[in-house]
Order: structure tokens, then sequence, then C-alpha cells
């Protein structure tokens, strides 16, 4: 025993600590990489949550607000204006000769020259000017006035500094005015884009003309929309995104700024400038976002670091060939590159967490997922390393635990072995006999071979599975009386429902005909009679009324006192519940007329008919009743109480159903609830039961 306990407690010692010690470091990876997830979220968001609030400031103030003005009657002079044959010649060679060759060398897209040329006159004259002239457009930015005379040239020369310090200094690619017309009547870098019109020119059906609907719409100056990165051929036909703020006076907007958010922007961020070991990323490990598309909105850092060796990893990994050439031809897997991992799925439905999956690369990779806290871009953030690395101290402290913890024993093992198997024979007999207990054969017996502490275990044991047995017959009749009783108090649905917990079980029904029936005459009767007589009475009738009910089809809801309140269509739809229900009350007249002729008493029935929608449920907590509400129920008891005399009432629903089934006299009105009591319900009384 003494050596049993020795293994017992090495192998517990050492279990434990591989628990903890394994749990430890495996938790400290997942943190440290969530940490770094987190870290990289609030980031973005700081970013961007800044350039929203700048360009706010912006758009609110007059220099936004009289430039957009200016300009745009500087291109609207420019309207008339035509431009040389040689002004036209430059512009057709910059676009052939700089535009294509730089759109041709980072994407596959094939451009028609002739459908992107200028078209207005305004147009041709400002690129004639601004654009072609210049083989740079840092020197097309740093231009403050083409000396031409015109008043677009003065606008630029008074405004072209504030709007070169925004994209300076916030490093985004260009920033635009667009009057309310969808015409970009201004551009810092003095582009292709120069003049267009988003809505109708050569670059329109691109996410910046329906960013720039969505902010002329909402007509405040203190709005900004933010757009998710797609290709913008005049950049080259490299992933842009746009951020854009109406500009002008509280109730009046006189255009939109739109600042180009360049892919390199978030490329530094994601990647720490290239520096991920300085960062806790180690030697695999990298941030990524994705878009709602499955495709990368930054650079993947085996790209970055290595091409060659990215082609080959993504194509191993299901990636096609041609997607992996073209990435490396735009110099990014921004937009080319999918990334369709598990993190990115649970992270595109709002989830945040951590999960070991393959990555684009096709490693086993641990990745720390969540959404962007961005608003209007659906982006997924996630920070992944190779399982390799972050568990590799995990690794390395299994091994040696598990080597100490083998070895001591073994040792221990070696003297106890013999013991252990004596000692573990009576245990192994009470595990098969408790699992087949478990299994529900309660006429399991266990031989008693021995009269020490096992042997007591045994007839113990013995013992116990003959309680069970009585037991499980007591707990089982007493279940079928159970189910009984419930079935007794409502129906069947609602028992099961109430047996799995519900308290309430609330139900809307349609088409229901409710009958409230009164037994008129009971209250005198119980003057004469003694208690266990009258109760006698009530239980002969009630039970002839039920027996009724479940030949007729109604089912009964309750009784008070000398009520009775029945249901036709409750939980069984009826077509013909009315019916049925009128045909109910005419039996429960017949019961007491036959009760009346066989005993001499003088009792008669009173009853109210409606129908129309009802709502069911269970009252009470400790004596649950079920029970009717609604408008139905309320009109049938005003018809069973109001009128004095005996007979069967009916309201003018249930009169129009079976008026030509049976014989009616009107019977007045009793109120419905209408204000002040102003409305009443008119009642009819049957005369004819067959």
């Amino acid at each position: 025993m003494l050596l049993l306990t020795s293994v017992l407690s090495a192998a517990i010692v050492g279990a434990i600590g591989y628990q903890s010690g394994r749990s430890s470091l495996r938790d400290a990876a997942f943190e440290r990489l969530t940490e770094l997830r987190e870290a990289y979220n609030r980031q973005l968001a700081t970013q961007f949550d800044d350039l929203e609030d700048s360009l706010v400031i912006y758009t609110r103030g007059s220099t936004a607000i009289n430039a957009m003005r200016e300009f745009s009657r500087g291109f609207a002079e420019l309207r008339d204006t035509t431009i040389t044959p040689a002004q036209q010649q430059s512009l057709v060679d910059y676009y052939e000769d700089q535009f294509k060759p730089k759109v041709d060398s980072t994407s596959d897209l094939e451009i028609d020259i002739a459908g992107l040329l200028p078209q207005s006159n305004a147009q041709k004259y400002l690129q004639a000017h601004y654009t072609a002239p210049y083989d740079t457009v840092s020197y097309a930015l740093d231009l403050d006035d083409a000396r031409d005379g015109s008043m677009w040239s003065t606008a630029n020369a008074r405004y072209t500094d504030f709007f070169r310090e925004v994209v300076s200094r916030f490093e985004f690619e260009d920033a635009l005015l667009i009057d309310t017309n969808g015409t970009v009547v201004y551009t810092a870098y003095k582009g292709v884009d120069l003049g267009t019109n988003i809505h109708h020119g050569p670059y329109r059906n691109h996410e910046l003309e329906d960013a720039f609907e969505r902010a002329v719409a909402t007509n405040t100056v203190d709005y900004v929309e933010v757009t998710d990165f797609s290709e913008y051929l005049p950049s080259y036909n490299e992933p842009t995104a746009w951020l854009l703020s109406p500009i002008g006076e509280p109730g009046r907007i006189e255009g939109v700024l739109a600042l180009q958010y360049p892919i390199t922007k978030i490329n530094r961020l994601m990647t720490a400038d290239r520096h991920w070991e300085n960062v806790g990323m180690g030697s695999t490990g990298e941030a990524l976002l994705a878009g709602p598309d499955g495709l990368m909105r930054s650079d993947s850092r085996v790209f970055l670091e290595d091409p060659e060796r990215y082609r080959q990893e993504v194509v191993a990994a299901g990636t096609p060939r041609e997607v992996a050439d073209r990435a490396i031809r735009s110099g990014g897997t921004t937009l080319v590159q999918p990334i369709h991992s598990e993190g990115v799925t649970r992270a595109q439905r709002g989830e945040v967490g951590t999960v070991v999956t393959e990555d684009y690369l096709g490693n086993k990779t641990l990745q720390a997922y969540a959404p962007v806290d961005i608003r209007g871009l659906n982006w997924s953030l996630i920070a992944k390393v190779d399982t390799a690395e972050a568990f590799a101290p995990v690794a390395d402290f299994t091994r040696r635990l598990v080597l100490s913890t083998v070895a001591i024993i073994f040792l221990v093992c070696l003297a106890s072995m013999f013991l252990a198997r004596m000692f573990v024979r009576p245990i192994r007999r009470l595990e098969a006999g408790a699992q087949r207990i478990s299994g529900g054969d309660y006429n399991t017996t266990l031989p008693v071979l021995s009269r020490d502490e096992f042997g007591d275990l045994t007839a113990a044991f013995n013992d116990m599975t003959r309680n069970l047995r009585v037991k499980e017959d007591l707990i089982n009749e007493q279940r079928k009386e159970n189910n009984r009783l419930l079935l007794s108090l409502m129906p069947e649905s609602v028992a099961q429902r109430y047996r799995e917990g519900e308290e309430m079980v609330p139900q809307e029904h349609r088409d229901v005909t409710v009958v409230f029936a009164d037994i008129v005459g009971l209250d005198e009767l119980s003057t004469t009679l003694s208690s266990d007589d009258l109760l006698g009475v009530v239980n002969r009738l009630v039970r002839q009324f039920d027996a009724a009910a479940e030949s007729i089809g109604v089912e009964r809801v309750r009784t008070m006192r000398s009520g009775y309140l029945a249901s036709c269509g409750l939980n069984v739809p009826r077509l013909d519940s009315t019916r049925r229900t009128v045909d109910f009350a005419i039996e429960m007249a017949e019961i007491i007329e036959r009760f009346n002729a066989e005993t001499g008493h003088h009792l008669a029935l009173r009853a109210g008919i409606d129908t129309g929608s009802v709502t069911s449920g269970l009252v009470g907590r400790t004596n649950v009743i079920y029970d009717l509400w609604g408008a139905a129920v309320n009109l049938a008891y005003q018809a069973q109480s109001g009128p004095g005399q005996p007979g069967i009432y009916v309201t003018s629903a249930v009169y129009e159903m079976t008026r030509e089934f049976k014989s009616f006299v009107s019977a007045g009105e009793v109120p419905n609830g209408g204000p002040d009591g102003a409305d009443g319900e008119p009642l009819w009384r049957l005369t004819e039961k067959n």
C-alpha cells in the first residue's frame, strides 16, 4: 500500500505539474497573441478616429468652404475654354507614354486610352496645364500657379498650400474637392481624375461614387464616410480607400472633401514598419487584415521578406499560381491574396477569440481574431504565429516533465506491481457492476468473496442495487400518477411544456369558440342538501358535461362553483368549432333537464357563447390553474351573466355562423368594453335546440 501510495503521489504530482505548466505556457502564448491583436486594433481605430476628427475640422473651416466655392467657380469659367492642338497632343502623349505604362506594370488591366482622355473643355484645360507637362506627381503637388491667368489657377495659388499640407503631413495619396454634381473640381496631385465626374466619367462605378452619394445625402458637415480598399485606376490601379466629409455650413452642403488613403499607411502599421520581432511577433508571426470578400487588406510578411518563397508556399497551399503572380507583379498582396481561415470566418460573424487552424500558407498556426472596430469597415484582424514557434516552450517543458515522471513511476511500479494486481481485482468487479447499473440493469449482484473491507463494500453494493430497483419501481408508478393528474388539469401540449420547466406557457389561439355556462338554482339547492349530497349532484352533472364535451369535441377548461368554462378549437383546430359549441350547450341543457326529471329538482342552464381569439396559459405558482383570457372569454361571460333568465345566449359572431341551422330571438345587449360603456354587443337567445 505504501508503494502504491508513492506511485500515485508521483503520478498525481506529475499530472498536476504537467497540466498546470502546459496550461500556463499555452495560455501565455494565447494571451501574448491576443494582446498584439488588441494593440493593432486600438492603433487602427485610433488612427482612423484621428483622421475622421481632423477631416471634420477641415471641412467645417472657412478655408475648405471658400476653396470649394472658388474652385467650383473657376472650373465653371473654363467650360467654354479650348486648348491648342499642341496641348491636346501633350495630353495624348501623357496618357500613352506615362500613365498607361505605369498601369500595365502593376496590373493585368487592359485600358483604353481613348476612353480615358479628357472630354470636357475644363478638364482638358486643367490637365493640359497641370497634369501633362510634368513627369512626376510631386512637382504637380508643389506647383502653386500655372500662370495662365485663370480663376482656377488663382484659387490654386491661394488654397493648394492648405491641401498640400493635409496630404503631406497625413501621408494621403491625394485630396479631391468634388462639387454636388460629382465633378472633381480640384485634386492636390493634379492627376488624371482632375476634372472628371464620378457619376458618368471614365472612373465611375467605383466605391468613391457610392461613398460620395452617402456623404451628400446626410446634408451634415459633421459626417465622415469611410470606404473599404479597392483598386483605383487614376492611382495606377493600386488599392485605395477614401475618407469623405461634406463641405459647407450646417444644412447647406456645397461639396465633398475626399482624402485618398493609401495602402502603404495600413501596411506600415500592420507590419510594424517591418520590425516584426521587435513587437513580439517572433520569426513567423504577423498581423493581417481581411475584408468581407475574403481578400487581404494588408501585405503578407512572407511576401515582403521573400516574394519567391511566398509564391511557392501559397501555391502549395492551394492559391492559384496566377493569383500569386499577380501579387508579385502589383508589389503587394492587398486585394489579391485570399485568406479564408477559420479565424477570419469567425471574425466576420463578429466573434472575438483564438483558434488553432491552417493559414493561407498551409501552416498550422495559432490565430487571435476579432472584427476591426472602425465604423463602415467590415474588416477582420488576424494576429497569427506558427504553432511550432508558439508552443515550443510547451513541448520542451512537456518532454522534461514526462521523462522525469516516467522514471520515478517506473522504479516504484517495479516493486508494487504484484500488490497492485491483488488490490485492483475486486475494484474491477465493482466497476463492472456499476457500469451495468448505469446501463439500467438493477438486477446486478456481485459475489462476496472476502470478509475484508472489499467484502463489506460488495455487500453494500448489492443492498444498494436492491434499493435502487425498488425505488425505480416506485418512481415509475409515481410518475404515471403525476402525469394522470397533470393531464386532468391542462391539455397534453401544455403539460409537456410545464414539465420541461415553463411556468406560464402562454399561447395565442385564433378561431376559438368559448362557452361560459352556469347552473341556475344550484345555490338554492345547497340550502336543502347536505354538503356531501350537494357535492354528489355537482360531480354527477360535471361528469356528464365532461362526457358530452369529449363526444362532441369540446375541451373543458375549468369549473368554478356552479360555473363551467369550455372551448372548441383551442388545442385541436376545428372548422366547425362554433356549431360544436352550440350543440354542446344544448346537450348541457338536456343533461340538466334529464337530471330534473330523475330527481325532481328545478335546475336550469344559463350559457353564453362567443367566438374569436383567446390567450391560454397557467396561472399561479403553488396551485397552478389552466385558464383562458381574451375578448371572446369576456363576452361569453357577459352573455351568460347579463340576462337574468336561463337559456343559451350567443353573440352576433356566433349568431351569424349558426342562424341557418338554429333559431334565435334577440335578447338585448351587453357591454362589450367600449368607451364609457356606450357600445353594446347584441345578444341572441336560442329558441330551437334541434
